[in-house]
């Protein structure tokens, strides 16, 4: 057994040992078709009485309420076998368990679970009502743009542009931590082909003159390549996004798929909203683009921005990009927003 109250900590190999029947635990429940990914801690047992031990990440996806049920009941019990506590939370999207040796963390569970069965988690100040979207667009680059991302401790939903060598690698990855996925779906700029803007056009992108059949081909080939996306959200798109034919050509393939949509407002004259609105597809519009000006100070100040748009009107969201400074800028004042009763939320839940 692992050391309970009193007792020694245990070692790298008792630890190991409980991983495995918690993975065992998951796939008895799901009948052995649970994900399941296991990310050591870097490090070990430091000296010192108050010593941290490191733990095990355990990522595990259940498909249902019952299995996630059962999943539950199973790590109460190993916890006990274990002379372990067992304590439970809603961290960035997802439900997680921690076992804890002495007070010490030895592991930490992951249950990545549908979006129709994660608790929404209480606001800070009831009172205010305040919802905060922040989607960051632009993934599927490369590697460090992601996992600073997905390293934020709070949800985000991740927009990830289809076709890249990396799109379905990090929309795997941002699901199976608990963040929401889009597809940053390119469309037709009003810049493309200007020198001076140096915009040019994505490989594929929706453009001004497609029929409803090559629009469905080339939406229906991008979503092949970015796995669980519950919506999406243009990327560029401020030719696209103002022609009305296109976008009521667009708004019945996203209803096939059940995808909502965020108009990014790339440009005043757009749309797209509107239309989705008219055609039942569930829409909202972004409210502030967080890094323009991709310096801390400017992200900062976009946020308080974004801050006070969600208070005065219940909710608002802001869109930014993977930047140093955007993520530094987030790490750094979220919690503060926060504080304040501003709860972060995920696109799906501010559409309508």
């Amino acid at each position: 057994m692992l050391a309970g109250c009193g007792k020694k900590s245990p070692g790298k190999s008792e630890i190991r040992s409980v991983t495995q029947e918690v993975v065992n635990a998951a796939q008895q429940v799901t009948g052995r078709r649970s994900e399941i990914t296991i990310r050591p801690e870097v490090g070990g047992p430091q000296s010192g009485a108050n010593g941290r031990l490191a733990a095990d990440d355990i990522y595990v996806t259940l498909r249902s309420r019952s299995q996630a049920t059962e999943f539950r009941q199973a790590l109460i019990s190993i916890a006990a076998h274990h002379r372990l506590t067992f304590a439970e939370s809603f961290s960035s999207g997802v439900i997680r368990y921690d076992l804890l040796s002495n007070g010490s963390r030895t592991h930490t569970i992951h249950l990545i679970t549908p979006l129709s069965l994660r608790p929404r988690p209480p606001a800070t100040h009831p009172q205010s009502g305040a919802e905060l979207a922040i989607i960051l667009d632009d993934l599927g680059h490369d590697r460090a743009s992601a996992d600073s991302v997905l390293a934020l401790p709070f949800p985000v939903t991740v927009s990830v542009l289809p076709h890249l060598p990396l799109s379905s690698e990090v929309a795997e990855e941002a699901f199976r931590r608990g963040d929401q996925v889009m597809l940053h779906l390119p469309m037709e700029s009003l810049s493309e082909g200007d020198p001076s803007e140096g915009v040019l056009p994505e490989a594929v992108e929706l453009r001004v003159g497609m029929n409803p059949s090559q629009i469905a081909s080339a939406v229906d080939g991008m979503l092949e390549t970015v796995p669980h996306a519950a919506g999406v959200n243009n990327h560029q798109g401020s030719r696209a996004t103002s022609d009305a034919a296109l976008m009521q050509a667009l708004m019945p393939v996203l209803r096939q798929h059940s995808l909502f949509f965020i108009d990014s407002r790339t440009t005043a004259a757009t749309v797209a909203f509107d239309t989705a609105e008219a055609d039942g597809v569930r829409a909202a519009s972004r409210k502030v683009f967080l890094d323009d000006n991709p310096t801390r100070d400017a992200v900062l100040a976009q946020l308080d921005l974004a801050a006070r748009d969600a208070q005065r009107d219940g909710s608002a969201i802001a869109i930014g990009h993977p930047h140093p400074a955007t993520i530094a800028a987030l790490s750094e004042r979220i919690p503060a927003l926060e504080s304040r009763g501003i709860r972060l939320v995920f696109a799906y839940d501010l559409v309508h």
